[in-house]
């Protein structure tokens, strides 16, 4: 039986040696299949980052799966956008990616696909319910090896053309978009320099996390050295891009939206287009200013891609790294596909990454801070610091946890869905506004994390 706190908003994840138990998680395959049986399916796609805890995982959802009844596709060690292409592909009935995605080393975890859709919030409590019941379907399921990624890679390449071969430094973080990256960049006209493509469980260079500038220091000095035009950076399962620009400055998550959602507003005014509570003021305003419809949403992979189909949205990101795109694509998250649109957007144009926020003013703002707490209380604390908040006449945004709009800036601070910290990110006007504003967030959370211990939440 699996522990209720690996049952998350948008995905099932924990520490995989103590949390993830290969009879849990052969139960919670079972689950899945019992799900997809019941809705009138039978037919499962699985994929597995390179993660050392990856192979044991994937052998026991595709028991489970198949205990259920289940006919399994195991396509391997594959980045996730393969197994979501491969899942839409093949009009299979669902999916499952074993991933840990962006959390250290020794965590692990599912997204859950039912059709083209991710499943998150009740539908995974309901997976929790089916297992804690014994509510399972049997069966004597079958399984076969797909080859995912020759499919992939021929999609992907036919859909870009490039005008001007430009250098680009690609960093894989010794995670799963290495081998694929490669056989779609030999088919492009790019001129790339690649760094850690070899699939290594142990993430010997760096923790494949493009959202944390140290670990994109090799990135940085590449580009600096080569003379590159970008870098471009993945996470370990290749669905989460970072970029640094020719001088080696980060270029986070919503300003790569920006300039992806200047692209396409190009070709389609009025597009409308979904951010998260953790980006820049900036990315609202010019997409408005530009007459496009920005909408500020909830984190969450599942989350930002069920709002999409909602408001027919023509791309969604996030700051970590997330780009959903459908304008010329499918709607889910594909960093390699991200990438390759960064390219072409430089492509086209005759100068470097920078000149693409040459024209933004400047801001000055934090990247995402991530503070331990548990997973038992921290959303009690984040609603305390937002009541806090609001009785000291505070404008303050409770879309996903608690955004404050200062006179000068903003601060927010939200429950993580996937680790046991809180996240935090600020901007401002001036550096002494900011570390004003992180001040006064960072005292709220104090007094907030000493009340709700008080109560005994």
């Amino acid at each position: 039986m699996l522990i209720p706190t690996v049952f998350r908003e948008y995905d099932i994840r924990g520490v995989a040696d103590l949390d993830l138990t290969s009879p849990g998680v052969e139960l919670l395959g079972q689950a899945v299949g019992t799900m997809l049986r019941r809705r009138g399916g039978l037919r499962a796609h699985v994929g597995a980052d390179c993660r050392l805890s990856s192979p044991r995982l994937r052998e026991a959802i595709i028991t489970g799966l198949r205990r259920a009844g289940c006919a399994v596709a195991d396509l391997g060690t594959v980045p996730t956008p393969v197994t979501y292409h491969s899942v839409l592909r093949s009009k299979a009935d669902g999916g499952v990616m074993v991933t840990g995605s962006h959390n250290p080393a020794d965590y692990n975890g599912f997204k859950v696909m039912a059709g083209a859709s991710t499943i998150h919030g009740e539908e995974i409590q309901h997976l929790r319910h089916l297992i804690e019941t014994g509510d399972l379907e049997e069966g004597a399921g079958s399984l076969e090896q797909v080859d995912a990624v020759t499919p992939y890679v021929e999609d992907l390449v036919a859909r870009f053309q490039f005008s001007r071969r430009v250098k680009v430094v690609f960093d894989g973080g010794n995670g799963t978009a290495g081998p694929v990256l490669h056989r779609v960049l030999e088919k492009l006209n790019v001129d790339p320099v690649e760094m850690f493509f070899d699939m290594d469980g142990h993430f010997p260079n760096h923790h494949p996390d493009p959202t944390v500038p140290a670990f994109l220091s090799h990135l940085i000095d590449a580009v600096r050295v080569s003379g590159a035009e970008l870098g471009i950076a993945f996470d370990g399962d290749s669905d989460r891009i970072g970029a640094v620009d020719e001088q080696g400055n980060v270029v986070y998550g919503d300003m790569l939206m920006l300039i992806f959602a200047r692209e396409i507003l190009k070709q389609h005014p009025g597009s409308t287009f979904i951010g998260e509570v953790k980006c820049s003021q900036i990315l609202y305003d010019r997409i408005a200013a530009l007459g496009g419809n920005p909408i500020m949403w909830k984190t969450g992979h599942s989350l930002i891609k069920a709002k999409m189909k909602e408001e027919r949205a023509a791309l969604a990101g996030e700051m970590s790294g997330h780009m959903f795109f459908a304008d010329r694509y499918y709607g889910y998250d594909d960093a390699l596909y991200a990438a390759m649109r960064l390219v072409e957007i430089v492509s086209a144009s005759a100068a470097p990454l920078s000149a693409q926020l040459s024209d933004i003013p400047a801001t000055y703002s934090t990247p995402e801070l991530r503070m331990d707490s548990h997973d038992e209380v921290k959303f009690a604390v984040v609603a305390e610091a937002a009541r806090l908040l609001k009785d000291r006449g505070e404008k303050v945004i409770e879309i996903d946890g608690a955004r404050v709009l200062f006179e000068h800036g903003w601060g927010l601070v939200r429950a993580s869905n996937t680790q046991p910290v809180l996240v935090m990110r600020f901007e401002a006007e001036s550096p002494e506004e900011l570390a004003s504003y992180q001040r006064k967030i960072e005292a709220t959370l104090a007094e907030a994390s000493a009340t709700v211990s008080a109560r005994g939440d």
